[in-house]
């Protein structure tokens, strides 16, 4: 399934209200690359804070979305779900590039693809755009961890 919806992203991501920032995967090939869709809305609850009487939804969630995108790609690649035995944490950030303002009422298109995979260290090229407007780029390290009691 190259496409799925919320319910989906939800069987591949821990993260719950108000910190899942992915709705729906439009695109998948393994082991390579995700596309993912962010619908920014006015009733997100960091838009109370950030720029109130301009609302601009803060960089880091940006990278944040993107990073849970390349979460999804990791847990699909592995063929392993994000459960009590095991988590993809974000380990780095690198080359973060913030050029465009995302705004309510945005779409963000999530571009994610393996740039590199040593052992259980993967680095991740990402994207966020709206439109055609490139809004934020980063290279992205994570790594899949066995929780241990």
């Amino acid at each position: 399934m190259n496409d799925f919806n919320i319910g989906k992203v939800l069987e591949y991501l821990p993260h719950r209200y108000p910190f899942l920032l992915i709705d729906r995967v439009v695109d998948y090939k393994k082991n390579r690359s995700l596309v993912a869709i962010k619908n920014v809305t006015i009733n997100e609850p960091f838009f109370q804070g950030h720029f109130p009487h301009h609302p601009v939804m803060p960089g880091v969630l940006v990278v944040e979305a993107m990073a849970q995108a390349c979460a999804i790609l990791g847990f699909r690649s592995l063929d392993v779900s994000p459960d009590d035995r095991g988590v993809i944490y974000l380990v780095g950030i690198d080359k973060a590039r913030f050029r465009h303002p995302v705004e309510p009422g945005d779409q963000l298109r999530l571009t994610v693809s393996v740039a590199r995979r040593v052992k259980s260290i993967w680095k991740f090229e990402a994207t966020a755009h709206v439109g055609e407007k490139l809004c934020v780029s980063a290279e992205i390290l994570s790594t899949y961890r066995e929780i241990s009691e």
